[in-house]
């Protein structure tokens, strides 16, 4: 098991991002939470397999339709053990 935490910045909130966001994690397997920071950024925080972790980090690099992402800080952590992923406010 692999972790991963993430920082996406551009047009990130506003346009749905944390729900397609879950709906990925869901289809690839991965496990985590997303969550929309007051400076307009959105946090991931994110576990699984490397090759689902990395296909949904190629997905976060782009983003729903009405996204746009200027910036992705990703960096390894170590998994705190997460099940299921969700929105959080």
């Amino acid at each position: 098991m692999n972790a991963r935490h993430a920082y996406v910045r551009g047009r990130v909130q506003g346009v749905a991002f944390r729900y397609y966001a879950r709906r990925e994690a869901r289809r690839l397997g991965v496990d985590g939470w997303v969550r929309n920071l007051a400076d307009g950024r959105v946090e991931v925080w994110f576990e699984g397999p490397a090759a689902a972790l990395a296909a949904f980090e190629a997905w976060l690099a782009e983003g729903p339709p009405a996204a746009r992402v200027d910036a992705l800080e990703v960096e390894r952590v170590e998994p705190r053990g997460a099940g299921g992923f969700e929105v959080r406010a």
